[in-house]
């Protein structure tokens, strides 16, 4: 899939400065990440507002609100924890838009984060991105969606590395990509010992090992693989 950014509705402009101290506020930072914000970061824009009462699209108790916020970087890009600490400042989901001078020309990537919401602090997972894409190009219409649950779920799917299956919701492709980062350091793991184990016999266990792994991997990995395959009662 192409990558490119969104033509955000202008109705949901929201277009809001936010100062820095109020992330600081209402987040609990580490002396590095206060130091990540000052510099990695020139400007923090509330940009967006995608709500009932701006796109006409109902919200739920799991995404009431999307925000769009821009920032302008300082340096070549903004560190995860920057994002993480606004994430954490701010309950309602969030679609960051990053821009950089990139070689004497502006470039933006677009990022985020899934993020559950419940009783206590909200839940955030691995970032996203797309790569960085010139500032002037092209964007594309939002998705069309029936409610702003529906509209999280399509703006973030095309962000993670791996294909969503038929059916399956953010978290789950979230839960499936942080097993494959996980299968796919066991992966390297077992590579590294095969090459540097000198015994024959345990060459061919590691091997088999190694197979059995590739195959968990790409099986997690496959968008049209049905987890229920090869189950029997």
């Amino acid at each position: 899939m192409t990558a490119f950014l969104y033509r955000w509705s202008p109705a949901a402009k929201f277009g809001r400065a936010v100062p820095k101290t109020k992330i600081y506020e209402h987040a609990t930072l580490a002396a590095s990440v206060k130091d990540k914000f000052v510099s990695d970061v020139r400007r923090i824009t509330w940009a967006y507002k995608l709500a009932e009462s701006t796109i006409n699209l109902p919200g739920s108790a799991e995404v009431p609100e999307i925000q769009v916020f821009e920032i302008e970087s300082n340096a070549d890009d903004v560190s995860e924890g920057v994002l993480a600490a606004i994430d954490k400042a701010v309950r309602t989901p969030i679609i960051f838009e990053i821009s950089r001078r990139d070689g004497g020309a502006d470039a933006i990537r677009m990022v985020a984060a899934h993020k559950q919401l419940g009783t206590g602090a909200p839940k955030i997972g691995p970032y996203f991105s797309t790569p960085w894409l010139p500032a002037s190009s092209e964007r594309g219409a939002v998705p069309t969606s029936v409610d702003l649950l529906s509209l999280y779920t399509a703006l973030l799917q095309p962000l993670t590395p791996v294909a969503s299956r038929p059916g399956e919701k953010v978290s789950d492709v979230v839960g499936r990509l942080t097993a494959v980062r996980a299968l796919e350091r066991e992966v390297a793991a077992l590579e590294g010992k095969l090459r540097n184990e000198p015994q024959l016999n345990r060459k061919v266990e590691l091997r088999r090992t190694l197979k059995a792994k590739q195959a968990d991997l790409a099986k997690l990995a496959n968008p049209t693989e049905n987890p229920a395959a090869g189950k029997t009662n």
